[in-house]
């Protein structure tokens, strides 16, 4: 099986190609010009591997959350693909993609949502499967759920702009932490090829992003 994987919901763009467990990636800090360089990493990277669109098996994306405009360009280009292709889609959420990546069992997740505010999820890999102990949210790092037990790992952007409230809130329960750590396409890649594998593709119509907020910037009255 044959996955595709493109993630561009932080200021990082990155490309993936998953071929039965082996995976092929690029990744480059590109700012907010993804939709510029996007389209030439893919074709770049299945130029590499010899491979052709029409030889794929599915299109994955990082459907969010994360940067609005990142995540259009990411939905809106797997949807592209996918219909020109006739190929089934698989979002995948960036904060699992998070925790997929750390190479640890309990993490917490958190993405910078700006607006002094945080993505959140927590997992926890159980019997080699992620188990979602809480769902996607945008909170106050300070407000952030509660986990239960010990020996978590914070991955995101969060523990670097927002580390001190964190780690308050969760006191004597991390392991540690990667504040530098970031969604990428790899992981996206891995994550949907179970669910590809599973049967859970769908129609490149039904391609939704997750947002988690209608709100992107603060009103001036608000700043004060």
């Amino acid at each position: 099986m044959r996955i595709l994987a493109l993630e561009t919901s932080t200021e990082y763009c990155s490309v993936a190609l998953w071929q039965d467990g082996n995976v092929s990636s690029r990744c480059e800090l590109v700012g907010q010009k993804h939709s510029e360089v996007l389209i030439e990493m893919l074709d770049g990277l299945l130029r590499a591997e010899n491979v052709k669109l029409a030889q794929l098996d599915g299109i994955a994306f990082g459907k969010g959350p994360g940067s609005f405009t990142g995540v259009r360009i990411a939905c809106g280009a797997a949807q592209g693909l996918a219909l020109g292709a006739d190929l089934p889609v698989v979002g995948v959420c960036t904060l699992q993609a998070l925790a997929q990546a750390s190479g640890r069992d309990k993490v917490i997740a958190a993405l910078d949502a700006r607006m002094a505010e945080v993505y959140h999820a927590t997992y926890e890999k159980r019997g080699g499967e992620w188990v979602t102990v809480c769902e996607p949210n945008l909170c106050l790092p300070q407000h952030a759920p509660q986990v239960a037990g010990t020996c978590w790992f914070g991955a995101g952007s969060g523990f670097a702009l927002h580390g001190a409230a964190l780690n308050e809130r969760y006191a004597g329960q991390l392991a540690g932490s990667d504040a530098q750590a970031v969604p990428q396409a790899s992981a996206i890649a891995m994550l949907a090829a179970l669910r590809f594998a599973a049967g859970d593709g769908l129609d490149a119509a039904q391609a939704m992003p997750l947002y988690l907020r209608d709100k992107v910037a603060l009103k001036t009255c608000e700043r004060v």
